[in-house]
């Protein structure tokens, strides 16, 4: 392919046997020869013992990057991803590199303004408002003790049990002061149904069968248990009042009307964000549909090793280890790699699209709004200028980001 080079880079003379020499001293302080220290072998003894090629791995690694570099200048080159290096020739005179150096492949900027794609307007009915409200009154239940009234569905039965089967009593089968959430669940078929209706202080014998998929050695089997209810607890869902406002941090709002309204507007809000999110994804695809490149397999699989190892940290946050990921799903490196392809794929054009963007409007920003926008960035995350630059590697990947978003702008307003 044609942003594919191959360039040869030869290191030879003074700077060759530099780096022998330093290879040398870092070897010779590993090997002892009899009648010598660690460290103090003279070099043709050291030569003669192991032979000149035990001196060249680490001689190549001294002097790869300035070979690279090298390579690069000359020919006026930037990478994408890392190059694929070959040793063309290696002996006490010279070191011959040759590099496999892809750079951006062409991109020819098609159609990305009157796309023809119609951004849908945000609406929100009366019953996603209730719903919201229910939704946020449930959370803020409180569990308190039930002052009234017998064990009803969605009360907590605090119990002691025990279970018999066959007249001996149920290995693991006993609790005391076991909170037990009726509808959860959790007990088996019948159980927690045969609570209900008891009150405090009342003691109850339930007959009850194993399911046919249960363990191998209960299931199917009858079994009895003799639950004693300790206590009973309700959910208490909050009234809607100024105190309920005020815990949720709406210190303005007074009265239900308010609240209402406020539901709505951040219901609208997120509908729009949604909305607003799914029009640039729309308009990314239309637009990298008439975008025409020739994308390398090195630069999707760059890509593809780039999310796996976000897609390992996101794991390890979560305290699960990739391979142990891959144990519980089955899912190989492989198929992992596969799986993210198309994605990878997608981010490839997406980003080269929004590139050619900036390119064709003549984005640019300079360094004080650069700086300006690193200052607001940093504010946003809570640490210093100084911290985010290090985070991001360099000022100019924050530029690359701020030209980014102006892309993705220009072609939302543009459609």
């Amino acid at each position: 392919m044609k942003n594919v080079k191959e360039i040869t880079i030869t290191v030879d003379g003074e700077s060759w046997q530099k780096a022998l020499d330093k290879s040398f001293k870092k070897n010779n302080k590993e090997v002892k020869i009899d009648g010598f220290r660690k460290g103090t072998t003279p070099k043709d003894l050291y030569i003669k013992n192991f032979g000149l090629e035990s001196l060249f791995m680490d001689a190549v690694d001294y002097t790869m990057d300035e070979a690279y570099n090298k390579a690069l200048k000359e020919n006026n080159l930037i990478p994408v991803i890392e190059p694929k290096v070959d040793i063309v020739e290696i002996n006490k005179d010279i070191v011959t590199f040759k590099f496999t150096i892809t750079t951006k492949p062409e991109v020819i900027l098609g159609d990305y303004k009157k796309l023809d794609i119609k951004k849908e307007e945000a609406k929100v009915s009366k019953e996603e408002i209730e719903t919201e409200i229910k939704k946020i009154r449930d959370e803020y239940a409180e569990i308190c003790p039930k002052e009234n009234g017998p064990v009803e569905m969605g009360d907590t039965a605090v119990i002691d049990f025990l279970g018999y089967v066959d007249g001996k009593e149920l290995e693991g089968g006993k609790g005391e002061n076991y909170p037990l959430e009726i509808g959860s669940k959790i007990f088996i078929p019948g159980f927690e149904e045969g609570l209900i209706g008891m009150n405090i202080g009342e003691k109850k014998e339930l007959n009850l069968k194993f399911p046919k998929d249960y363990v191998e050695n209960l299931k199917g089997k009858d079994v009895k248990f003799e639950v004693t209810v300790r206590e009973i607890k309700e959910r208490v869902i909050p009234e809607l009042n100024e105190e309920f406002y005020q815990d949720l941090g709406y210190d303005n709002i007074k009265t239900e009307e308010e609240f209402t309204k406020e539901v709505e507007k951040v219901l609208l809000e997120n509908k729009n964000k949604a909305l607003e999110d799914e029009f640039l994804d729309k308009c990314l695809e239309k637009a990298s549909e008439n975008l025409k490149v020739e994308i390398n397999p090195e630069i999707i699989d760059d890509e593809v090793h780039r999310m796996i190892h976000q897609f390992e940290n996101q794991l390890t946050m979560q305290g699960i280890k990739l391979e142990d990921y891959a144990k519980i799903t089955g899912m190989t490196h492989e198929k992992l790699h596969e799986q993210m392809t198309p994605e990878a794929t997608k981010r490839i054009k997406y980003r080269y699209l929004l590139e050619a963007i900036a390119d064709a409007e003549q984005v640019d920003f300079n360094e004080d709004e650069t700086k300006a926008k690193a200052e607001e960035m940093a504010n946003n995350y809570g640490i210093s200028v100084e911290e985010l630059i290090n985070a991001y590697g360099s000022l100019d990947i924050v530029k690359y980001d701020m030209k980014m978003h102006k892309a993705m702008e220009i072609l939302k307003e543009n459609n």
